[in-house]
């Protein structure tokens, strides 16, 4: 392994299962990586979800009158872009390198960036302009899976589950940032300049940009062959673990996108008292996403999704307590709680996948099988599941703000039809988890999806 190649070219012969590699130089280079990865992919989390900012300013008093459900379509709008171009945007890290495309995504940021900043001073400003540069915003929803794709290999197997939970918490934590930035705009220049939030921004996207070629690699080992997400597409535990996705992450950005415009409709709140609470719940989904991953490395990613999947059930159900007795401090207690809830099952749900694919290889080589292939199409398979199950859980987020803005635009103006339909997906996403990586009739193998996974590593230095 090359691991002091210079910065930008390809890193050769890359293995962090190596032990002495790893500790003598490995190790040094994953974490650079990692650091710049997470720089990169914060910034475009904040600019994906800038406009469940945004909308706050919007009202007759800035010449944008826009309704409730108007509101909801213009957060729907990134949101289903981005969990479209998840798919691209990691199969591009394989064709491209982790160093040169996270430079590319982050220029792209400044497109959306600076069509906000323009068209939301302009008063009279049609709902389709904002609805195309909603979708450009997009742009910052596909960076997740470049960045969580490239940062993988980077990692032992052993270390993955922290690894990805630091890359995608640091990343997840821009949601609370922008929404932080939001409220500062609001506190101090008051609720008619949204354009301040937007051009905070430019500069910090062109910084990131720099910072990724100053200081960020490319691997060899990243390189896919051709058809590998076909191949990750034939496999069960794609959708399996796609499908729980949608419950954890779908939920976080979701509701990320949603919480602000919830607190408006359901309790009557002026832009300064939503934006006082909805960076909280951003801010614990995000720091709670690595306590996830940890949890999962060492008790196993299975079984701390499925209890996490019963508390979302319960937390839920609490929302649906609140809203009945109109209490607001039980209503954002129980939503922050939730949101808490959405992070911890991110990383655990993450972990699994190349916990999975790593427990695959594993009983092929007990099989008779050759160890350096077998682990090989674990990594590759690992990297094609991690896009698409980004992808397929970031539509749950549109789910969700459809959910609400059906929910809202009903006869009865309330949420709780909204909440009913997420309680009853998390039920299911716990008897998936038990049925399928639990109870062991349909597991690959316990030890990887249910233990730490010292005995996978042992087999992929093999």
């Amino acid at each position: 392994m090359n691991a002091r190649a210079p910065r930008g070219r390809w890193i050769e012969g890359w293995d962090p299962e190596n032990e002495d590699l790893w500790e003598s130089t490995g190790k040094h280079v994953a974490r650079r990586n990692l650091i710049f990865s997470i720089i990169s992919e914060h910034i475009g989390f904040s600019i994906w979800s800038i406009w469940s900012v945004l909308v706050l300013f919007m009202g007759p008093e800035i010449g944008l009158p826009f309704t409730a459900s108007e509101k909801f379509l213009l957060v729907i709008t990134p949101n289903l872009v981005g969990a479209v171009l998840r798919l691209p945007y990691a199969a591009a890290v394989t064709r491209f390198g982790g160093r040169n495309w996270t430079i590319v995504s982050s220029v792209a940021l400044l497109v959306p960036a600076g069509l906000a900043f323009h068209f939301v001073q302009q008063p009279g400003t049609p709902l389709w302009v904002f609805l195309l540069i909603g979708a450009a915003a997009g742009v910052g929803g596909g960076n997740f899976a470049s960045s969580m794709t490239n940062i993988t290999i980077f990692f032992p197997q052993r270390l993955q589950g922290w690894a990805l939970g630091l890359n995608a918490g640091g990343g997840n934590i821009g949601v609370a940032t922008i929404q932080v930035v939001g409220l500062l705009v609001i506190a101090f220049a008051g609720n008619a300049h949204p354009s301040y939030v937007a051009a905070i921004y430019l500069p910090l996207i062109a910084v990131s940009a720099v910072c990724a070629a100053l200081f960020m690699d490319n691997v060899d080992a990243i390189r896919a062959k051709p058809g590998a997400l076909l191949e990750a597409c034939s496999s069960r535990h794609t959708w399996w673990i796609s499908s729980l996705y949608v419950g954890t992450f779908g939920s976080f950005i979701g509701y990320s996108f949603a919480f602000g415009l919830v607190l408006q409709t359901e309790f009557d709140f002026t832009p300064l008292q939503a934006a006082s609470w909805t960076f909280l719940g951003p801010l614990m989904g995000s720091l709670s996403r690595p306590l996830g991953g940890w949890l999962a490395d060492r008790i196993g990613g299975a079984r701390v999704t499925a209890w996490n999947f019963v508390l979302m059930a319960v937390g839920v159900a609490v929302l649906l307590v609140a809203s009945a007795q109109g209490s607001f401090a039980l209503y954002v207690t129980a939503f922050i709680a939730l949101f808490l809830l959405t992070g911890l099952g991110n990383g655990s749900t993450y972990k699994m996948i190349p916990a999975v694919y790593a427990a695959e290889a594993e009983n092929e080589v007990t099989s008779g099988g050759e160890a350096v292939a077998a682990f090989a199409k674990a990594r590759r398979l690992s990297g094609a599941v991690i896009g698409i199950a980004g992808a397929i859980g970031a539509l749950g987020g549109v789910g969700i703000n459809l959910a609400f803005r059906a929910s809202y635009g009903g006869a009865s103006a309330s949420g709780d039809a909204a909440l009913a339909v997420f309680l009853a997906y998390y039920v299911v996403c716990v008897l998936v988890t038990w049925a399928v990586y639990l109870r062991g009739s349909l597991a690959p193998g316990r030890t990887a999806v249910r233990a730490p996974e010292k005995r996978t590593a042992e087999a992929g230095r093999a």
